[in-house]
C-alpha cells in the first residue's frame, strides 16, 4: 500500500528561512517516517500566490495536496501540522481532512506544537538551548504571532508558566495578548536593562523581520529601546531548533499510534 507523509505549514516567501525551518522540519519528519513519500502544503494563500507569481514555484494548499494524493493512489496518509497553536490555520487542515477522509483507508493528523501541557514544558527546554547566556539584568522576549481565535491563550499560558518557574523569558504576541506594552511594564518593574528578542514562530519571516527586529517606530525593538531597555534581535525560527523539530515528529508518532491498526 502506498504511504504518504504530508507536512503542512503556514508557509513563507523567504527562501532561506524556508530552507532553514520548513525544509528542516520536513527532512526530520521524512527521516523518522522513511517508509512514506514526503509531500508539502501551505495554508497561507497569500504566500502560495506570491511564490508562484515571483518565483514560478507552485505549492499546494491542503485541499490540493490531499486531492493529488488520492488521485495518485495513496491510501495511508500521515499529516503533520507545523503550526504553533490550534488556531485558524490548523482548523483549515482539520476541515479538509474531514472532507477527504472517505478517499483514504487511513488518514491521521499530528497536533501542532502547543497542544498539551507537556508540550509547554518541552518547548521551554528547547528554547533554553537557543538562548544566549544571560547576564543578571537580562532576559529573552519571544514574539508569538497571536490570533483572533481563542487558541491565542496558549501564548499567555506559556508566559505564565515561564514566570511561575522563574524561567528568564517573557512571551508576547504581535496580533493579540500578551501585548508588548504589558511586557515592557513588567520588565521595567523587574529592573531588566537588556533583552534578547526571538521569534516564537516556525519561521523568521515578515513579523520577525519587520514587527520585531526592524528600526521602524512601532517595532518591538524600537518600543523597548524607547522605554530604555536595550534590545538585541535574533532572527532564528523555531524550525531551526532540532528539539522542536523532534516535538513535531513525536506528535505524528502519537497520532499514528492512536490509529495503529494497519489498513487492510
Amino acid at each position: 500500500m502506498k504511504k504518504a507523509l504530508l507536512a503542512i505549514s503556514f508557509g513563507t516567501s523567504y527562501t532561506e528561512t524556508r530552507k532553514k525551518n520548513i525544509e528542516a522540519c520536513e527532512q526530520q519528519l521524512a527521516d523518522a517516517f522513511d517508509d512514506r513519500d514526503l509531500f508539502r502544503a501551505f495554508t497561507s494563500g497569500m504566500v502560495i500566490r506570491k511564490l508562484e507569481r515571483r518565483d514560478g514555484l507552485k505549492i499546494d494548499t491542503p485541499r490540493e495536496a490531499l486531492s493529488r494524493l488520492a488521485q495518485a493512489g495513496y491510501q495511508d496518509v500521515a499529516i503533520q501540522s507545523l503550526h504553533v497553536i490550534k488556531g485558524d490555520e490548523y482548523e483549515k487542515i482539520v476541515r479538509e481532512i474531514e472532507k477527504f477522509r472517505p478517499y483514504f483507508k487511513r488518514l491521521v493528523l499530528g497536533a501542532p506544537l502547543l497542544s498539551r501541557f507537556e508540550d509547554y514544558q518541552q518547548l521551554m527546554v528547547a528554547i533554553q538551548h537557543q538562548m544566549p547566556e544571560l547576564k543578571a539584568n537580562e532576559c529573552a522576549v519571544f514574539m508569538g504571532h497571536g490570533a483572533t481565535h481563542h487558541a491565542f491563550s496558549a501564548y499567555a499560558c506559556l508566559d505564565h508558566l515561564m514566570a511561575s518557574q522563574g524561567f528568564p523569558a517573557r512571551v508576547g504576541a504581535v496580533e493579540s495578548y500578551p501585548e508588548i506594552d504589558l511586557i515592557i511594564t513588567d520588565l521595567k518593574a523587574k529592573g531588566i536593562g537588556n533583552v534578547h528578542l526571538m521569534p516564537l514562530m516556525l519561521v523568521a519571516g515578515d513579523h520577525a523581520i519587520n514587527d520585531m527586529a526592524s528600526d521602524e517606530e512601532d517595532s518591538w525593538k524600537s518600543q523597548l529601546e524607547k522605554a530604555g531597555i536595550g534590545a538585541t534581535p535574533w532572527l532564528q525560527g523555531l524550525g531551526e531548533n532540532r528539539i522542536i523539530r523532534q516535538m513535531f515528529v513525536s506528535h505524528l508518532e502519537d497520532a499514528i499510534n492512536q490509529n495503529c491498526a494497519e489498513p487492510a
